[in-house]
């Protein structure tokens, strides 16, 4: 059947490239997985050796120096080949800040390693359970003692500890009655997991994805001076840019998502036949099914758009969140078109349509509520009263 992405032919043999290395691991992979709710270690250690999750980093560095617009390629045609981003997509978007804020001497002593595949770097701790997205209200703090801080706090939501060696760490450093901004006095360190010693415990938390998250405690933990990212005190600055590109990566991973729902959807609808006629003939099946292809279209113009702003240097909040906000939507719509188109087979693992379902139904709430990216473009966009 034909290819229903009319940007396909937009850096075609980087597509092709991934779609190649996406075909070794066949649904039986990513099933065999979930019944044991491992982690796909051989697909990530092959994207490694491919070069692909080193694809932001400078080729100086020894990546692959590829836009935020090409790295994003990346992670659509992973999901849209039926695999899930999500054990993998940090190494890309936690780039943003390292890449920004990082001194060189810290450039060179990590980014080659992380391009060679000899250190991973999978984990953002910004989340906290009493604040969630409120994160100039974090509680974690950081007090500078000597040649290191001492870090007291606790962190949720924290994913991939368990397969990466370092780790981003968000943490006050100035208490927040002592600013004038509530976006002051925050500070990122990069914490080497491999050589952490006493003061971190680390919980997992079993939920609804295959996706491996945790709780972290933080009692008296230390971290070198030298691992402070940028200047202390500036932190929300160093993850907004961060954070900007991991909106819009998570826009490219929906858009892979929508595709591949409306590529299974069209195609059982025209294979399975019912009262001696495909299900695919009738308007009620195809509409919504052709509704759904539109509104991936039009959010992947958005994901495109908030991509080349973020390449140009332009600022992108309101175009990230829009991006996000919008592929978030499509691809939650493609799959409960996909699953409805199924009927009760939607509902049998071995479809994959239950998996997928569970997979970008994720990206209604994380790595941001779209309530709250509403609330975001009625304020900063709309300039309508601040509703929090």
């Amino acid at each position: 059947m034909t290819e229903i992405n009319p940007r396909f032919g937009q850096h075609c043999d980087l597509r092709r490239s991934v779609r190649e290395l996406c075909a070794q691991f066949k649904s039986e992979y990513w099933q065999k997985l979930e019944e044991s709710s491992a982690y796909p270690e051989e697909f990530v250690r092959e994207l490694t050796r491919a070069g692909w999750l080193a694809a932001l980093i400078p080729e100086e560095y020894g990546g692959g120096g590829l836009s935020l617009s090409e790295a994003s390629v990346v992670l659509e045609e992973i999901n849209r080949s039926g695999a899930n981003s999500g054990a993998c997509h940090a190494q890309m978007y936690i780039m943003g800040t390292l890449l920004r804020h990082r001194s060189e001497e810290q450039k060179r002593k990590y980014l080659p390693r992380i391009a060679a595949g000899e250190l991973r770097l999978q984990s953002f701790a910004v989340t906290e359970p009493t604040t969630g997205t409120d994160t100039t209200s974090t509680k974690t703090f950081a007090t500078r003692r000597g040649a290191a801080y001492v870090i007291q706090g606790q962190k949720v939501w924290i994913s991939r500890m368990q397969h990466s060696d370092l780790m981003l760490l968000l943490a006050r450093t100035t208490p927040r009655a002592e600013v004038k901004k509530k976006t002051e006095g925050l500070s990122v360190f990069l914490v080497d997991l491999r050589a952490s010693g006493p003061g971190m415990t680390v919980r997992p938390i079993r939920n609804m994805v295959n996706h491996e998250s945790n709780e972290v405690f933080f009692d008296n933990f230390e971290v070198p001076a030298e691992n402070l990212v940028g200047q202390e005190g500036h932190g929300m600055r160093y993850i907004l840019d961060g954070m900007n590109a991991e909106r819009i990566l998570i826009a490219a991973e929906c858009v892979g998502d929508g595709f591949w729902f409306i590529d299974r959807a069209r195609k059982y609808a025209r294979e399975r036949v019912v009262f001696n006629r495909p299900i695919g003939q009738n308007q009620g099946v195809q509409f919504p099914i052709a509704r759904a292809y539109a509104n991936v279209l039009a959010a992947d113009l958005m994901r495109y758009e908030a991509a080349a702003q973020f390449d140009s240097g332009q600022p992108c909040g309101a175009a990230a969140n829009l991006a996000k906000l919008l592929a978030a939507d499509a691809s939650w719509e493609a799959a409960n078109v996909c699953l409805q188109t199924h009927g009760g087979f939607g509902f049998a693992a071995e479809y994959d349509v239950e998996r997928k379902f569970r997979e970008t139904r994720l990206y209604q709430v994380a790595p941001i509520s779209t309530n709250l990216i509403l609330s975001y473009l009625a304020e900063h966009v709309l300039e309508m009263p601040r509703s929090f």
